[in-house]
């Protein structure tokens, strides 16, 4: 029965994998984005992490997770004699490989945590039953990358300790290039791994090489990060050894002090110290968070769960993601409700929490922002900008190379957009009437009020439309009320592309907005 279950699970996660869902901007502009730019030569938006004096983002974890697979595509498209490989093809092959990952990578790691036959079926389940592993885990996250980094370092511990005869020097050093890996993917690594690995100082007494081992993997493997880094972002004549004895880029340093500036986190939000507690986990576990006074016994994995929950909470700006890797940590430490009526409505709450968020956040949440920018590149459409407003930050290497003006307009109030898309059509010179592009969500009663206002002035045609596509930030209970607010952002979700163009005698008079 568990195997079948199972089965059923695991084409729910490749086909929330393969779903264009869009859970935050950092799946696209902390990997695929800037590797898409360096390998394929595609127009690309370079962030803030990559672009300061003092980056705080590495390269090296990004080439062999995005950059190898894109390498092995453009290889293939060349060898096969066809035209550059699409950035459709990119970005579910991407998808598609994150998946995989998951599957095999983080359920095997659970295999070797959970010693238990009968604990182990149930734990696979319930890990391969959360919204969280369909969604986030599939998704390019350096967070569901720092996930498995997380599980295959307490693996490796695991395996250190119990093998007390030896020194296991295969499992140290692995751990050694491992963590080295992970906190240059994110400087939040140590705070999962620090509490499980002080269990192996009573084996690198007895076993030194062991603690050799993982030092030199350790440092070798930063060494080789820190030359990717330094040649990225520090492109010079001079050889890289004297680059890196002059002006080595150490981006975990970099991000550490950042983050510990509080003048900084300020920037992205400050959040109380117990937002983890009383917020992240509840989101991320749903009716599981219930069950942490119901711990099995006491093991490497709930100790680096908690014990990461607890140190993250110090650090001022708080998301759920930045807790990904405790959720599989916690499922397999668990206990299910022993009563069986009890056990019974905890399924049912687990199912119908579950199949909510995972449809909210593998299908609708900001699903239309990749679907159009894609579309957009494939179409010969007049509009050479296009203006995005409410959308998350569209990507810009799924343009292809194609030469389009991309202006994200992100949150602005809804008249100052209206200026803006004014102003750009007023720009024009000539007799003939030009367009711009505008990307907006259908639930803005905004834009409603705009193209009746202006309808003998400007005509808004539309382009693309799609109905899965959710803007949460749309909501307004305080406004509307939630009746009047869930009608109009869920009974009129989507995502249009409308060709903006102003009439050629209105064109010769100021706006009227």
């Amino acid at each position: 029965m568990w195997r079948r279950t199972y089965l059923l699970l695991l084409l729910v996660r490749i086909y929330l994998a393969l779903s264009p869902s869009y859970i935050h901007p950092d799946e696209n502009f902390q990997g695929p984005e800037v590797i898409a730019g360096q390998i394929f030569g595609y127009p690309n938006l370079q962030t803030w992490e990559f672009t300061s004096s003092q980056p705080v983002r590495s390269l090296f974890p990004l080439w062999p997770v995005y950059g190898l697979p894109m390498l092995v595509l453009q290889w293939v498209w060349t060898e096969t004699g066809k035209e550059a490989v699409a950035p459709r093809v990119i970005y579910y092959a991407l998808r598609l490989l994150m998946f995989i990952l998951s599957f095999v990578l983080e359920d095997w790691a659970i295999h070797e945590l959970v010693q238990s036959p009968r604990e182990r079926r149930i734990v696979v389940v319930l890990v391969a039953s959360s919204y969280v592993t369909w969604t986030y885990q599939t998704h390019t996250f350096s967070n569901a990358v720092e996930t498995l980094v997380v599980l295959w370092s307490i693996v490796m511990i695991q395996r250190i300790l119990d093998n007390k005869h030896r020194s296991s020097l295969l499992s140290s050093a692995l751990l050694g290039s491992l963590v080295a890996f992970g906190v240059f993917n994110r400087i939040t690594v140590p705070a999962f791994l620090l509490p499980p690995g002080l269990y192996l100082f009573p084996h690198f007494l007895r076993r030194p090489l062991s603690l050799i081992a993982l030092s030199t993997t350790f440092i070798l493997t930063s060494i080789l990060a820190i030359a990717v880094d330094t040649f990225f972002y520090h492109p010079s004549t001079e050889s890289l050894f004297r680059l890196l004895r002059s002006n080595p880029t150490i981006t975990p340093l970099n991000s550490l002090l950042y983050n510990t500036s509080t003048a900084n986190l300020s920037l992205h939000g400050l959040h109380p110290p117990y937002q983890h507690l009383i917020a992240s986990l509840p989101l991320l576990l749903g009716p599981a968070f219930l069950l942490l006074w119901y711990i099995r016994k006491p093991s490497l994995s709930i100790v680096s769960a908690l014990s990461a929950t607890v140190l993250l909470s110090f650090i001022p700006h708080q998301e759920p993601r930045f807790l990904l890797p405790a959720v599989p940590l916690i499922l397999s430490s668990i206990s299910l409700p022993r009563p069986r009526a009890s056990r019974r409505y905890w399924f049912i709450s687990w199912i119908i929490f579950n199949t909510l968020l995972g449809v909210l956040m593998g299908i609708y949440h900001q699903g239309g922002v990749v679907p159009a920018q894609l579309w957009l590149g494939q179409h010969e459409v007049e509009p050479t900008e296009v203006f995005w407003w409410r959308t998350y930050s569209p990507p810009v290497w799924l343009l292809g190379g194609k030469e389009l003006v991309t202006v994200d307009l992100m949150g602005m109030k809804a008249d100052e957009m209206m200026e803006k898309i004014s102003e750009a059509l007023r720009g024009f010179n000539g007799d003939e009437p030009r367009s711009v592009g505008l990307v907006a969500p259908r639930s803005s009663v905004d834009l409603d009020l705009w193209i009746e206002k202006t309808k003998n002035e400007m005509s808004f045609e539309q382009l693309w439309m799609t109905k899965n596509h959710l803007n949460l930030d749309d909501l307004d209970f305080e406004e509307d009320g939630i009746r009047e607010t869930l009608r109009r952002v869920v009974g009129r979700r989507g995502l249009v592309i409308w060709k903006v163009s102003r009439n050629l005698e209105a064109r010769k008079q100021p706006s009227g907005i």
